[in-house]
């Protein structure tokens, strides 16, 4: 059904790997490798771990096979003959066996029982091996299972053999003088036994049943009896309980495989008392769905029993089925003839033919019908099948009074279920020929209803199975009928299956619809434009729905035998569809189709549309709305491109009725609640788009209302949910800017100075709204403001979002009002545009770029966090990407307004953005460091490092280096150490990444910079640079958790790493000194417990360096072995005990080994008296001074 695969053309796009020409297999390439495998078994099952490795080895292989497992059968027999050598083994273990049993089912699993049964040895001699072998197997082994299913299988195999079992019996005395009991009974209690287990060989039971009890001497003689023992135990058993489920499943398995493969004349007679019993266990009743499917299918082979298996004369039989011949210039002609011939040959009579059609096939159809409203789909489809099949053996009247029945399933009375049953069924009838010509006309309407069923349920609506099974209702209809025949619906088909493949919300509605199409242009031949839309509408182009409702629609609208139904079914099907998103699509395809019919849309569609804006259906009303604006700004557009007036294509009505929408809904209250959700944006978006479509309202009191909506909706922020609250802030600042520009500016390009005056004053004031969306909102607005409201008033408005950028006690926790302000500062910038010796109330000049530059740089220090995280993370990446658009912004103006320091500030700040630990931010940051680095039209001055960064960075990584990868960023931004400028700034980013808690981004950006450390230690005045800036990093951020954190985990892995080997041979070097002074400072009076643990660590690696330092490096140590905290005094002893092991050489050896014992023996969470006192024995073993109490200060 699905387009033919090609070769994609030079510069296109290989589609995705999953649908690619990788996964199509065309050669069993493995064969030997599995041929190694089953030869190697008698080693591998003596060892379980090698045992269960070529298990999942051999699953693996025969798992890539499940879609082609045709690929298999020439290497079958192999198999099969190397498995079957084992288990013929006299000397294989029972365990090896069971292994060899297991790799067939593996294979017959992939291939199917059905191919691989004929291949099992199935002479008279291996009989009695195979009963031998199943009666040695215990039925309750869950270990064995696929030993018992190979061999019940192999069993049926051989009974095929047309051979007398009473052979076998001989003397039936045993030698103790005891009766034996024959083979034919052997093998019924072998079948029986096994139709009662719960496992996989109860499959395999009834296929032995079925083709045991069908030969001519057991039939004869146990088939009645066996019947009656399954009817006996269908009625005894109950489908509430687990085991009776168990029972029943196996008996239901058994009669259906029975009355398949048993002859009619010999399962007539039991037919009517199956029935019965059948009935009487009321299985439609059950909660098991496959005892349901079960019941289904044997009810179908009992009306399959109970007809003639005859093809039926009144059949529609297509002449040609050849798609080849179909597509031949004379195929045409051909088939003509032969209908031709068809009609001018004498009907042939329905009397002519015997029909013995007994009482019971009227509840066989009853019962399979009532299968079609089943709630699961298997049973649904076995139910269909049935259907097919039976009508295909009753007579013409009959048949057609079941069509009949059929058709009632299509009312919505009926349930999901029902129509979709239905549709399947359809199928069925019309692939067999069994819908006759006659009923099409019956058919066609209720396939077109089903094509767009959608039923809503709560939250969500059913339906899509149903469109999915009536695609398959048309795919099967073009295999069946002649084009003559559908001829007259093909106009009413084709639009169905177009609107299908294009706007159905589900994409393998979608792909149905588009494989039916295609059928229907190949088989047919008669669709408007079919290969055109083909191309266009291809399995996978339909896969992307926003491509199809704003691209391929278009480009199908254009043949006008679609353009207006598709139209009418985006009206009155999809702008009132309870998921937004399909609403928004569908008015956004109204856009793009209008040009295609712009008199229709505005004389039919528009009216329509107009009372349904303000109609009481809350998803019809802002579907109505949104289609309203998007058409309207469509035939605006298309009527200025003529040169036409803009209400060129609008009666007076029109333009009233959609001035009258906002003044409707607001007597009405409908912007209140829930509904004003939607409301809101719906109405802001009508305002942009006929301020947009300049339409002739210019001093119409509609405008205060418009702009009294705008405002109300910005106030309105903090009262609606967290859900709707951007999109409401969005459209409202779109339709702000879009009203300005349309209808506040005079005929000189002027604001009116007191409407200016009252809406930026307005807007200001309320940017020091204690509520923190009203202050997004009206942020955003300032920034949406066009350029002539803001002449004059710059200065204060950039002032007032100044304000909202700065933290305070109060709005510490206002981040997102802070991005907000940030980003409408750029906007602002970008509006008035950059003027050197300009005013700063007019224009981006010398007098305000300073203060502007200080305002977005505060931003990007914001680390606040509260409940929600790093919150302060979105005000930094809103700062950069301002930063990048004012930079951006001068360069192509007036570079020279851009100082050297302030360019050193961006590039660093951004820099140390790039090495910090967060991938989102870390992706930004770098981004626009690369976009500033690589601009050239013309390059931001005073970049510091220029060459060295385009080195680190070259031109060409910049889109294909990805940020997120911690494994790619810390590599690269590492280098960036050795640039004296960049240095400071980097290493307090990695700092945070170093020491976080993250492990993939502490793995890489602490190995990078560990390289680093390597490659400069040959260079002393680098490392002496780079210890000053890290001292110094640590001195600017005492204190603050945030850094200080981080960094004293950084310390301790670079000091464990020998980082800082230089200096150990040399007495007090000032570096370890100033390091334990700011790591005594940091802990001071702390009681964070990952802070202290640090800070261990720290301080332990500190005593590698030589002077009196390591005197006070103990002495710091002791003090934390009695520490408050317990597992600070534990985590210290530990620590310390490791550190004099690795450094040896601090204590002489006998005074070591009394310290770690001392370290090692004592409980350091014991009571801190007992504690302290074993730590005063270290003190005067190591000659430290013992740390004194001091006593607390009385108030």
């Amino acid at each position: 059904m699905d387009g033919e695969r090609r070769e994609p053309e030079e510069g296109e796009e290989r589609e995705p790997a999953a649908i690619s020409d990788r996964n199509v297999l065309d050669s069993f390439s493995e064969s030997r490798e599995v041929a190694e495998l089953i030869a190697n078994l008698r080693e591998a099952f003596a060892e379980l771990v090698s045992r269960e490795m070529a298990v999942e080895r051999f699953i693996g292989i025969m798992d890539k096979y499940q879609e082609q497992p045709h690929l298999l059968d020439h290497h079958l027999e192999g198999m099969m003959n190397s498995l079957l050598e084992i288990v013929w083994d006299s000397g294989s273990p029972p365990s090896l066996v069971h292994l060899a049993f297991k790799f067939l089912y593996i294979i017959t699993k992939v291939r199917g029982y059905k191919r691989f049964l004929p291949r099992f040895p199935h002479e008279v001699r291996d009989l009695q091996p195979v009963l031998d072998m199943l009666a040695k197997q215990n039925p309750r082994d869950p270990e064995t299972w696929e030993t018992r299913y190979m061999l019940l299988l192999w069993l049926s195999m051989i009974c095929l053999i047309p051979f007398d079992l009473a052979r076998f019996d001989g003397n039936l005395t045993s030698l103790e003088g005891q009766a034996r009991q024959p083979t034919m009974d052997r093998i019924l209690d072998i079948a029986k036994c096994y139709l009662v287990v719960s496992d996989k060989a109860r499959d395999a039971a009834a296929v032995l049943v079925s083709k045991f009890i069908v030969r001519p001497d057991v039939r004869q003689s146990r088939m009645a009896d066996f019947l009656d023992w399954v009817l006996s135990m269908l009625s005894k058993s109950s489908s509430q309980t687990m085991e009776g489920t168990v029972i029943v499943n196996g008996m239901l398995q058994a009669l259906a495989q029975l009355f398949k493969h048993g002859k009619r004349e010999d399962c007539l007679p039991y037919a009517a008392t199956v029935l019965e019993c059948l009935d009487n266990c009321k299985l439609s009743e059950s909660n098991q769905m496959v005892l349901r499917k079960l019941g289904m299918k044997l009810v179908q082979r009992l009306g399959l029993t109970f007809v003639k298996p005859k093809v039926a004369k009144w059949r529609y039989q297509r002449g040609c089925r050849s798609l080849a011949a179909n597509l031949q210039p004379q195929g045409a002609a051909v088939q003509n003839q032969k209908r031709e011939v068809a009609a001018a040959a004498p009907p042939e009579a329905d009397d002519d033919e015997e029909y013995d059609i007994p009482g019971e096939i009227e509840n066989v159809v009853e019962q399979l019908l009532v299968g079609l409203k089943d709630k699961d789909t298997i049973v649904r489809w076995s139910a269909a099948k049935g259907i097919g099949r039976i009508t295909g053996r009753l007579p013409k009247e009959l048949a057609d009074d079941v069509i009949g029945s059929l058709l009632d399933c299509f009312s919505f009375q009926e349930t999901d279920n029902a129509w979709h049953g239905g549709c399947l069924a359809l199928a069925e009838l019309g692939r067999r020929g069994l819908l006759l010509p006659s009923r099409i006309s019956d058919v066609v309407p209720v396939m077109l209803k089903a094509l767009t069923y959608d039923e809503k349920r709560g939250a969500c609506s059913v339906g899509s199975n149903v469109r999915d099974a009536a695609c398959y209702v048309c795919w099967a209809f073009a295999r069946a009928y002649e084009p003559a025949e559908l001829l007259p619906f093909i106009r009413h088909i084709s639009s169905a299956l177009v609107i299908a493949a294009v706007f159905d919300r589900d994409v393998n509605c979608r792909r149905a619809a588009s494989a039916a199409f295609q059928e229907n242009v190949g088989r047919q031949g008669t669709f408007p434009h079919g290969i055109d839309i083909l191309t266009a509408a291809d399995y996978f182009a339909v896969g992307n729905r926003v491509n199809c409702y704003l691209t391929i629609s278009v480009y199908i609208a254009g043949f006008p035998e679609y353009t207006q139904p598709m139209i009418d079914h985006l009206v009155n099907m999809k702008i009132n569809h309870w998921d937004s998103v399909i609403r928004e699509l569908s008015t956004k395809a109204l856009h793009n189709i209008t040009p295609q019919a712009p008199e229709y849309m505005a004389n039919v569609v528009l009216p329509r549309l107009l009372p349904l804006s303000v109609g009481s259906d809350l998803h019809t009303r802002h579907g109505a709305i949104l289609a309203c604006a998007e058409i309207t700004h469509a035939l605006c557009k298309l009527a200025q491109e003529n040169n036409r007036s803009v209400t060129y294509f609008f009666t007076e009505k029109s333009l009233e009725g959609l001035k009258q929408i906002h003044q409707e809904l607001c007597s009405r209250q409908l912007y209140r609640g829930l509904g004003g959700e939607l409301m809101r944006p719906a109405v802001c978006a009508l305002i942009e788009k006929l301020s947009l479509s300049k339409m002739p309202f210019r001093g119409d009191p509609i405008i205060s209302g418009w702009q009294w909506l705008i405002n109300d909706s910005l106030r309105h922020l903090p009262l609606v949910s967290s859900a709707a609250r951007q999109h409401i802030k969005e459209s409202a600042v779109s339709a702000l800017a879009a009203l300005c520009n349309e209808f506040y500016i005079n005929e000189r390009g002027e604001a009116d100075p007191a409407l200016q005056d009252e809406l930026v004053t307005q807007y200001v004031s309320e940017l020091q709204n204690t509520e923190e969306m009203i202050r997004c909102g009206f942020s955003r607005a300032l920034g949406a403001l066009p350029r002539f409201l803001l002449k004059g008033r710059l200065q204060q408005v950039l002032e007032g979002l100044k304000k909202v950028t700065i933290i305070s006690p109060e709005d510490v926790s206002f981040a997102e009002a802070r991005r907000d302000a940030l980003i409408a500062i750029a906007k602002v910038c970008q509006t008035v545009g950059v003027k050197g010796d300009g005013s700063q109330q007019e224009y981006v000049c010398r007098d305000n770029v300073d203060q502007i530059y200080a305002t977005l740089l505060t931003g990007v220090t914001d680390y606040t966090t509260d409940s929600r995280g790093d919150v302060g993370g979105w005000v930094r990446e809103a700062a950069m990407t301002s930063l990048m658009e004012v930079t951006l912004l001068l360069v192509q103006n007036e570079a020279e307004l851009i100082h050297a320091n302030t360019c050193k500030q961006i590039m660093c700040w951004l820099a140390q953005q790039s090495a910090e630990k967060i991938d989102k931010f870390r992706a930004h940051a770098g981004s626009v460091f690369l976009t500033l680095l690589h601009f050239d039209h013309p390059p931001v001055p005073h970049i510091p490092h220029r060459e060295e960064l385009e080195r680190i960075f070259p031109r060409w990584e910049k889109e294909v280096l990805n940020w997120n990868a911690a494994s790619e960023a810390f590599p690269r931004i590492t280098q960036l150490l050795g640039l004296p400028a960049y240095q400071y700034h980097v290493l307090l980013g990695l700092s945070v990444s170093v020491g976080g808690l993250t492990e993939t981004t502490l793995r890489y950006s602490a190995q990078s910079l560990f390289d680093y450390m390597k490659k400069i230690q040959s260079d002393p005045s680098a490392l002496e640079s780079f210890c000053e800036t890290l001292l110094k990093v640590f001195e600017d951020n005492l204190r603050n958790d945030r850094v200080s954190v981080p960094l004293l985990t950084m310390l301790d892995q670079m000091l464990a790493n020998g980082c800082f080997d230089m200096f150990t041979e040399q007495e007090n070097h000032p570096f370890p000194v100033k390091l334990f002074t700011l790591c005594k400072e940091e802990i001071k009076r702390s009681k964070d417990i990952r802070k202290l643990r640090s800070s261990i660590g720290v301080f332990c690696g500190l005593i590698q360096f030589q002077g009196d330092m390591r005197e006070k490096v103990f002495f710091q140590l002791f003090l934390l072995l009695c520490h408050p905290f317990p597992i600070i005094r534990k985590t210290t002893a530990s620590q310390v005990y490791e550190m004099l092991l690795t450094y040896s050489d601090l204590l002489d050896p006998a005074i070591m080994d009394q310290a770690m014992a001392i370290l090692s023996d004592t409980n350091w969470e014991a009571e801190l008296p007992v504690v302290r006192e074993r730590r005063n024995c270290l003190c005067d073993l190591m000659k430290v001074p013992r740390p004194q109490l001091v006593p607390k200060s009385s108030a």
